[in-house]
């Protein structure tokens, strides 16, 4: 217990936590989340939160056992995850489509919310990917801060929509799209230069 306090950090719980809130980007899915609603599809802020939570932490321990059976090492998955949010950032700065919307239908809080709104394959990239950089605890303390915000947001997501505003939600998601997009270069060029590394001792 002693040395589980002792690795927590919370400059690497900051750097997750951001890049996490960014990808995650529950601010900016105010509007889809009313939109559900309107078709009067019941959200459920708690489930969604435990659901969050069980399928990101599961990921995040056995994410790398899976990519060990396909003979992945961490540090490329998290260059190839870095390239992942490199376009994700290009989406929220630029406003342009990259990422197509096929996800099914069905119950709104397993589906879309849950997945893949929240936990989908950004998410899983960017665990995996600080996997390779940070500790874990500091990484599901991270994560859980970012679910309770998400918690929070469904709870009251009429006031925030008036708190933020049309003009807020626009502003946070450039502003994020930026952060992201410097920790996705980042990433890229830390993972890049260990591979290389790697090659040159080989």
């Amino acid at each position: 217990m002693t040395e589980l306090l002792q690795s927590v950090n919370f400059t690497e719980i900051s750097s997750v936590f951001i890049v996490l809130f960014a990808v995650i980007d529950i601010i900016g899915a105010i509007p889809i989340i009313i939109n559900l609603q309107d078709k009067g599809q019941k959200i459920e802020p708690f489930k969604t939160f435990l659901y969050s939570a069980i399928i990101l932490i599961s990921f995040l321990f056995l994410g790398q056992a899976l990519l060990g059976l396909l003979h992945v090492d961490l540090q490329s998955f998290a260059a190839a995850g870095a390239i992942i949010l490199f376009v994700l950032a290009i989406e929220m700065i630029f406003g342009v489509v990259a990422f197509k919307d096929d996800s099914p239908s069905g119950s709104a809080t397993l589906v879309p919310l849950v997945f893949p709104l929240i936990a989908g394959a950004a998410s899983f990239t960017t665990l995996l990917s600080f996997r390779a950089q940070y500790h874990v605890v500091n990484i599901i303390i991270a994560t859980i801060l970012n679910l309770l915000i998400v918690y929070f947001v469904l709870r009251h997501v009429s006031w925030v929509e008036k708190l933020v505003g049309k003009g807020g939600v626009y502003v946070m998601r450039k502003f994020f799209g930026i952060i992201l997009l410097a920790m996705a270069v980042k990433l890229f060029t830390e993972n890049i230069s260990h591979l290389i590394n790697t090659i040159k001792v080989n």
